[in-house]
């Protein structure tokens, strides 16, 4: 497939606001994993999350008030980062507002916004509060829309919500919708925020670990859950930019509604597929960054894919020991991550790991390592073996 520029990107998570923030955090290993116990609201929520403190600052203007909720409060605070805006803004002076188009991933949207409308609720349930918007926040749709309105872009918009793999494969549509000449630039990324269905939903699977979760970790036992925003903005590719996306690939093994399948075969075919678009042989990927967990299934059952089609060259690692699993923003936070590990050529380690399972038969780093990265694979995948895997690039 043709390339498609990466020009801008930015990232919002419990490591900070912008990609600086990220960067120092992943240099030192310093996680934003924290006891649910400490963080304002979630007291009562199990194990250990990965929350944007900064979200208690943010307000919307009054424009776009009938938006306010936690989701579209952390969409505004990442867009205001790293510059973002004014590239954006740019690319629309160039392509036209109506050329722009705008795909976001989200599992739950603003559900949080639901939960406390039924907390207030009146007459046992019957009335929900005046103040209440579905439209506008609980709506899947509600983020894509509201950050089009942020930036004026009147172009194709569109929601994904695959679970785990919604803004993973934002980037695949978008490719596709510019390939096909629907839009010549896209904004792409995703939110997701804490709520108390999601929590307790996870908890009731008992996929929560008590602890910061440890992927890879011969005792590992489960998820810690996180909140992120990231956006990027991909152009065609005859336009000078510091990343490119080679290649994407999707599959879905529906092997079960929440296990992967354990031989991974899903997660092989996402890879493959991402490599046979950016024509480029295995052994020519210099980092993975894991889907990564911490549940026994699914680093068993990547392990297994990545072992099989790349072999034990490559090192790997999750970063979700510093984010925690951030859901339906998990795909564009760590594509972002990605990006940084290309810029900075250090594979980041696999925090909170002490000693790797031997069942799992690929490279997973403990330490920091240097080292040239010219390609990354990020995988992303969700409930129902819905799989995408990006193939990321930088500039020659």
């Amino acid at each position: 497939m043709p390339v498609l520029a990466i020009t801008a990107a930015t990232a919002t998570s419990s490591l900070g606001t912008g990609l600086r923030a990220h960067d120092e955090a992943l240099a030192s290993g310093r996680t934003g994993l924290r006891p649910a116990s400490d963080i304002a609201g979630y007291e009562h929520a199990p194990g250990w999350l990965g929350a944007v403190d900064a979200l208690a600052d943010v307000a919307l203007p009054e424009d776009l008030s009938a938006f306010d909720c936690r989701n579209n409060r952390l969409a505004w605070l990442g867009l205001h980062q790293d510059g973002f805006i004014e590239r954006v803004r740019s690319a629309v002076d160039r392509h036209g507002p109506e050329r722009v188009g705008v795909f976001l991933g989200t599992s739950t949207s603003g559900i949080a916004q639901t939960e406390q409308a039924y907390h207030q609720a009146a007459d046992g349930f019957e009335r929900l509060p005046g103040w209440y918007d579905y439209q506008h926040t609980h709506n899947v749709h509600s983020v894509s829309a509201f950050v089009a309105r942020a930036l004026e872009i009147t172009g194709f918009a569109e929601t994904i919500s695959t679970a785990c793999s919604s803004s993973a494969k934002v980037f695949a549509a978008a490719a596709r919708a510019i390939r096909s000449g629907i839009c010549d630039a896209a904004v792409v990324g995703g939110v997701d925020t804490l709520c108390e269905t999601t929590l307790f939903g996870f908890h009731s699977l008992q996929l929560v670990s008590p602890n910061a979760c440890r992927p890879a970790d011969i005792l590992r036992d489960g998820i810690s859950i996180g909140e992120a925003g990231g956006f990027a903005l991909v152009e065609r590719g005859e336009v000078d930019a510091p990343w490119y996306l080679f290649g994407y690939g999707e599959s879905s093994d529906a092997h079960h509604m929440s296990t992967p399948d354990p031989e991974g075969r899903g997660a092989r075919a996402a890879m493959h597929q991402a490599l046979a678009r950016g024509a480029l042989p295995p052994d020519a990927v210099d980092y993975v960054n894991l889907h990564g967990t911490g549940t026994l299934a699914n680093d068993r059952s990547e392990a297994r894919a990545v072992a099989d089609l790349l072999g034990s060259r490559v090192p790997c690692s999750s970063t979700k020991g510093w984010t925690g699993h951030c859901l339906g923003a998990a795909g564009i936070l760590e594509a972002v991550i990605g990006l940084l590990v290309l810029d900075a050529g250090r594979v980041p380690q696999s925090l909170n790991t002490e000693s790797v399972d031997p069942e799992l038969a690929i490279d997973i780093p403990l330490e920091p390592r240097e080292r040239p990265v010219r390609s990354v694979l990020s995988n992303s995948f969700g409930f129902g073996g819905s799989n995408c895997s990006l193939l990321l690039g930088a500039a020659a």
